[in-house]
């Protein structure tokens, strides 16, 4: 089994650097298991989102980058909603 072409040990890898490089970019202060669950989920519902629209990326710098923006929406989200 893969995620966008991407096994899910390296899943699991690629989507905490996203969520280190997201918290990082947003100046957000969490741990690094949140930072692998926002990497991760971040990646996944914007995989789907960009699928829907009939875009579809694989390969780890997508999985990356796609991970990255995700995670800086849920973060941004997070934000929007504790205020």
């Amino acid at each position: 089994m893969d995620v966008n072409g991407v096994g899910w040990i390296a899943a699991i890898i690629v989507g905490g650097l996203a969520g280190w490089l997201a918290e990082q970019f947003m100046k957000s202060e969490m741990g690094m298991f949140m930072n692998i669950i926002l990497g991760i989920i971040g990646a996944v519902v914007l995989n789907a989102i960009l699928a829907f629209a009939g875009m579809g990326f694989t390969g780890w710098l997508a999985y990356l980058l796609i991970g990255f923006v995700g995670a800086c929406l849920l973060i941004a989200a997070g934000r929007a909603v504790r205020r």
